[in-house]
């Protein structure tokens, strides 16, 4: 008898603590009335991240607000780089967000990361002075890397690269910042820079504002068009 009575007092023990546990859930279990944002942002707002995180938090609970969810939701909105989520005593979340760094736009509707991963700039407009970069889907890392191989060359001829351009055939076209284009085509790309360099040195810097094109897509010189003539071929290399 006493064996069994000891029995039942840990099975009434355990249902009193079990209602209490769930009671205290359901106290806890209040909706969140404040976000908090914190982080360092140069380009993005701390309106336009409120914004952005409202609706993610709209029906969401203190306690059974699942955080990692959160967290991959949050990532979705452009501009995020990283999200750490807390909770804060009693019915707030804190969002810790680390914005991205744009290094270069990116086929007119977005922009690079200097990972090369592209994510989209709207609402918010395109940081002024970026390198206009372009080329097929999943190709950003591929065309960032080249861009930045291409940088010192032209550097060291007093020139900048406004744009870079990979075509779907593979070929490679880029406008130097003067406004002349450059058609580099798909092979012998070290061979034709060179080339390229040569010619700037010894008689085209000299009348480079002139230029329209220059094309390198030949097995000896280069061609080029000036401004008023025709415009160039399509890529056939």
């Amino acid at each position: 008898m006493k064996k069994r009575n000891a029995w039942l007092g840990l099975i009434l023990l355990a249902l009193l603590l079990g209602a209490g546990g769930r009671a205290l859930w359901l106290w806890l279990d209040k909706p969140i009335e404040r976000v908090s944002i914190r982080g360092e942002w140069e380009y993005v707002s701390a309106d336009y991240l409120r914004t952005q995180l409202a609706p993610l938090v709209q029906e969401a609970t203190w306690l059974s607000a699942d955080l990692g969810e959160l967290r991959r939701r949050a990532l979705r909105i452009g501009w995020l780089n990283e999200v750490r989520i807390s909770r804060e005593w009693p019915n707030a979340l804190v969002f810790e967000l680390v914005e991205q760094t744009p290094v270069a736009r990116w086929n007119d509707d977005f922009l690079l990361n200097p990972k090369g991963e592209s994510f989209a700039f709207a609402p918010l407009g395109v940081p002024q002075g970026l390198p206009d970069l372009a080329g097929p889907t999943g190709s950003g890392e591929e065309v960032l890397t080249y861009y930045r191989r291409l940088t010192p060359h032209f550097q060291g001829l007093s020139l900048s690269l406004s744009q870079l351009r990979l075509e779907p055939r593979g070929a490679w076209r880029l406008q130097l910042s003067n406004g002349a284009w450059v058609m580099l085509g798909r092979r012998q790309h070290e061979i034709r820079l060179a080339r390229l360099s040569a010619s700037w040195q010894r008689e085209l810097a000299q009348v480079g504002e002139h230029i329209r094109y220059i094309d390198l897509r030949y097995p000896n010189g280069v061609a080029v068009a000036w401004h008023g003539e025709s415009d160039f071929a399509e890529e056939n290399e």
